[in-house]
C-alpha cells in the first residue's frame, strides 16, 4: 500500500497518448518483476501495446495473430541487439529485458511495424492514455526522481515528495 503519483502529460498534437512516466531508482520502491511474462501481441501488423513498460528483469512473450509470419527484432542496444526470429500464426517468443532503456521493436517483414519496451528500474510507472492522464499506485512515502519518456518528445525529470495520500505531477512535452 501506498500513495498514488497522478498527473497529465501534455504533447504537441492531437494525442497525449503512449508517453511512459516512471519513477528512478531510490530506497524503498519495489524492484521485483512479475512472476510470469508480460504479453506482447502482433495482430493486424500491429505490435499491441505499442508502448510497453516493464521493470527491469521482466520476461516478455510475443505472440503472432496473423495469418502471416512476423518477427521481432531490436537494433536497440538496451535489448541487446536481439533477434528472435520469425515464426506463424499461434506460436510465441520470449525476451527477458537485462538493461534499463528504450527498446524500439521493429519486424523484419513489416517495415512498417514498429513499438517500443521502456525498460525501468522499478515497477513504479504508468502509460498515459489519449487525454494525458497518468497514475501510479502504491508508492511508498519518500522523495523520488519522477522521468517521462515519449519516442518524439522530451521533458526534464521532476523531483517529487510523495506524501501518505498522493500528489500530482505534470509534464508538458516539447520537440
Amino acid at each position: 500500500e501506498g500513495a498514488t503519483i497522478r498527473g497529465t502529460v501534455k504533447m504537441p498534437g492531437r494525442s497525449n497518448a503512449n508517453a511512459v512516466v516512471y519513477l528512478d531508482d531510490a530506497p524503498g520502491l519495489a524492484k521485483t518483476p512479475p512472476a510470469g511474462t508480460v504479453k506482447m501481441d502482433q495482430k493486424d501488423l500491429l505490435f499491441i501495446p505499442h508502448v510497453l513498460p516493464v521493470v527491469i528483469g521482466t520476461t516478455v512473450e510475443f505472440l503472432n495473430n496473423d495469418d502471416v509470419l512476423h518477427n521481432v527484432y531490436t537494433p536497440s542496444a538496451a535489448g541487446d541487439k536481439f533477434n528472435l526470429g520469425t515464426w506463424p500464426k499461434g506460436q510465441t517468443k520470449k525476451y527477458t529485458f537485462k538493461k534499463l532503456g528504450e527498446v524500439v521493436l521493429l519486424c523484419n517483414p513489416h517495415p512498417d511495424m514498429e513499438a517500443w519496451v521502456i525498460v525501468t528500474p522499478t515497477v513504479h510507472f504508468a502509460t498515459t492514455d489519449k487525454s494525458g492522464a497518468f497514475s501510479i499506485p502504491n508508492v511508498p512515502a519518500g522523495n523520488y526522481v519522477i522521468k517521462v519518456w515519449h519516442k518524439r518528445y522530451r521533458a526534464p525529470e521532476q523531483k517529487v515528495t510523495v506524501p501518505g495520500g498522493g500528489v500530482t505531477v505534470d509534464f508538458d512535452l516539447k520537440r
